[in-house]
């Protein structure tokens, strides 16, 4: 591939945030389009038209699933048993990244056009006061203990901690240029962070007991989303790798070692791909390819399987148990069952419905 094909691939793929020239609203600025999230981010004044939901109750609803609004600014529950959406939440403005604490009684919204993020009692479903933090949070992960939330702040080139039992930000902590994904080990001891910078195309490895960055890991252009197998041993990151003699540039998922920081064989996947994700089991991978659906990769023998097509998907979760997936589109969340890969009816949620995260 020419240098200057590869030149642009990487430049479009790069753009997560364009801001543009706006009124009030969050500091700095007010209406951007985010790139890569879904169809319609246009301006975001904190309200828009949402999805046909169901009505009633936080309590009667007994959500155990919830989504990011992008354009309408607010996260809708999901009863996943019986497939049913309740009244839509308020956040912040264009919430993106959403985390659940352990104990399944808090959700964690980032707003990446407030500056903040919002803590939800899912009980009630009630949002609580924001917690300020860097510029552009987009992505959160929350310590497996409860404990501390990480919250990628992209436009800072920061990760930000919040105590959450005092809901305070803590020290920024240096990471790169454009962080945006995070990730962090089932031992709680190290936060992974993929910088999706033209230039650096790194993972950038925390150690949480100390706040301080290490050796980042090359990983190819653009790395997003990143996830970790329940055993620790291996993260996997989704970038834009170059393969091939002559060189040709792909879409791929690449194994990194956490014992030794290395590399190991990218596994090319479709030209539109987003989201990743591991099975409870550590068995699977799944891919999630706007163009394509959903692919599985079987991670012992590192192999592609069939795709299951779902046209528009971009951002997926597993249940704790590993029988369904959950699949955002435009403006709905898709289950699929895991054991036959059929997709079941999509359940309507706000505009532009971005990340799912499943109470554990």
């Amino acid at each position: 591939m020419k240098r200057s094909s590869l030149a642009i691939a990487i430049t479009l793929a790069a753009l997560p945030v364009a801001v543009i020239a706006g009124a009030a609203g969050a500091p700095g600025f007010s209406d951007f389009r985010l790139v890569g999230y879904g169809s319609g981010y246009g301006s975001g004044s904190g309200s828009g038209s949402t999805g046909s939901t169901g009505s009633g109750s936080c309590a009667s609803l007994a959500p155990d699933a919830f989504v990011t609004n992008v354009s309408s600014a607010t996260v809708t529950p999901i009863n996943t048993g019986t497939r049913t959406a309740g009244p839509p939440i308020p956040v912040g403005l264009h919430p993106v990244g959403i985390a659940i604490t352990p104990d399944g009684k808090t959700a964690y919204v980032a707003n990446i056009g407030s500056d903040t993020v919002t803590p939800i009692t899912i009980a009630t479903c009630t949002a609580r006061t924001p917690i300020t933090v860097g510029l552009n949070p987009e992505w959160i992960a929350i310590t497996p203990d409860g404990k501390t939330a990480y919250v990628t702040n992209h436009g800072s080139g920061t990760v930000t901690p919040i105590d959450l039992a005092t809901s305070t930000a803590g020290t920024p902590i240096p990471v790169g240029l454009s962080p945006r994904w995070i990730a962090i080990t089932p031992d709680g001891k190290t936060a992974y962070v993929t910088d999706d910078n033209a230039g650096t195309g790194t993972v950038t490895p925390i150690d949480l007991a100390t706040s301080t960055a290490g050796t980042q890991i090359p990983v190819g252009h653009i790395p997003q989303r990143i996830a970790i197998t329940r055993d620790g041993k291996t993260a996997w990151v989704r970038s834009i790798v170059e393969v091939g003699n002559p060189t040709s540039v792909v879409d791929a998922v690449t194994p990194i070692s956490t014992a030794t920081s290395t590399t190991g064989t990218p596994i090319p996947i479709g030209p539109d791909s987003q989201d990743v994700a591991i099975t409870p089991d550590g068995k699977t991978l799944y891919v999630v390819d706007r163009g394509v659906g959903i692919t599985p990769i079987n991670i012992a023998s590192d192999t592609a399987g069939t795709p299951i097509p779902i046209g528009g998907a971009g951002w997926i979760a597993i249940t704790p148990d590993g029988k369904t997936l959950y699949v955002s589109d435009a403006n709905s969340v898709i289950p699929v069952d895991v054991a036959t890969n059929t997709v079941l009816p999509a359940i309507p949620v706000g505009s532009d419905a971005c990340q799912i995260a499943v109470v554990p």
